[in-house]
């Protein structure tokens, strides 16, 4: 996810994203927490895409 393309979208449809990758990250840390996660990379790059759509929100909200 590139952050151009995140600031072409809307307040609405970032928060939706960000909702969605919220789940997922959860997901991802029970599946670490009982060993089941193959991937900890996963992880990681979740936790970007949050913080990059978070970094967008506050952009939009600041303007």
């Amino acid at each position: 996810m590139k952050t151009h393309e995140l600031k072409n979208r809307s307040s609405e449809q970032l928060n939706q994203e960000l909702i969605d990758l919220l789940k997922v990250q959860f997901g991802l840390r029970m599946q670490h927490a009982t060993g089941q996660l193959g991937k900890t990379s996963e992880l990681k790059k979740i936790r970007r895409n949050i913080a990059r759509i978070k970094t967008v929100l506050a952009e939009k909200g600041a303007q």
